[in-house]
C-alpha cells in the first residue's frame, strides 16, 4: 500500500507542477501529510537534491521515496514523477506523427522554431552578462577569455563537456584561489 501511495503522490506532483522549484511545495505537502517526513527532513531533502546532479524533481523523488520505503520506494516515486512527462511525450509524438503533413501545423512550427531559438539566445545573453562581468558591471577579461577558450575547445576541437568543465574548474582554482584575481 505504501508503494502505491508513493506512486500516486508523485504522479499528482508531476501532473500539477512544472518541474524544478514548483515541485517543492507539493513534495513538502505530500511528505508531511502522509507522515513520511517532517518539515525539517523535507528541507534537508531539497537541499541535497539541489546539490546533486540531475533534475530537482527526480532527485527529490529519489530521496523522498528512499526515506519513505527504501530503494523500491525511490524507484516507485521516480516512476510516478516521470509518468506525466512520459504520457505527454507519447501524446505529443502521436499528435505530431498524425499531423506531420498538416499545412496548419507546418505553419505553426515555422513560427515556433525561431521563437525557441530566440528564447535560447536570450538566456545565453543574460547568462553572458552575468558571467562575464564583475560586480560593477564591467567586463571581466579572465572570465571572457576562459569562456571563449571553452567555446573553441567544444566547437573546434570537439572536446567533451566534462573535460571542458574540469579544465575550467582547474583554471578557476588557479586564477581565483592561487593567484587571487
Amino acid at each position: 500500500m505504501l508503494l502505491l501511495e508513493l506512486y500516486w503522490s508523485f504522479i499528482k506532483i508531476g501532473f500539477t507542477s512544472f518541474g524544478g522549484l514548483s515541485m517543492i511545495p507539493l513534495i513538502s505537502s505530500e511528505m508531511i501529510s502522509h507522515g513520511w517526513m517532517t518539515a525539517s527532513e523535507v528541507s534537508d531533502i531539497v537541499a541535497i537534491a539541489e546539490m546533486t546532479p540531475g533534475p530537482l524533481g527526480l532527485n527529490c523523488a529519489t530521496f523522498a521515496g528512499m526515506r519513505a520505503a527504501g530503494v523500491l520506494g525511490a524507484f516507485v516515486a521516480n516512476l510516478g514523477a516521470l509518468a506525466p512527462t512520459y504520457t505527454f511525450c507519447v501524446m505529443a509524438a502521436i499528435f505530431l506523427d498524425h499531423f506531420r503533413k498538416n499545412k496548419k501545423l507546418a505553419q505553426i512550427m515555422l513560427g515556433v522554431r525561431p521563437a525557441c531559438v530566440g528564447m535560447v539566445a536570450g538566456v545565453v545573453i543574460d547568462l553572458a552578462l552575468v558571467n562575464y562581468s564583475d560586480i560593477e558591471g564591467k567586463i571581466h577579461l579572465p572570465s571572457l577569455i576562459l569562456g571563449v577558450t571553452d567555446l573553441i575547445m567544444l566547437v573546434k576541437f570537439k572536446i567533451s563537456i566534462p573535460k571542458v568543465l574540469l579544465f575550467s574548474a582547474l583554471v578557476g582554482i588557479i586564477l581565483y584561489g592561487v593567484i587571487g584575481l
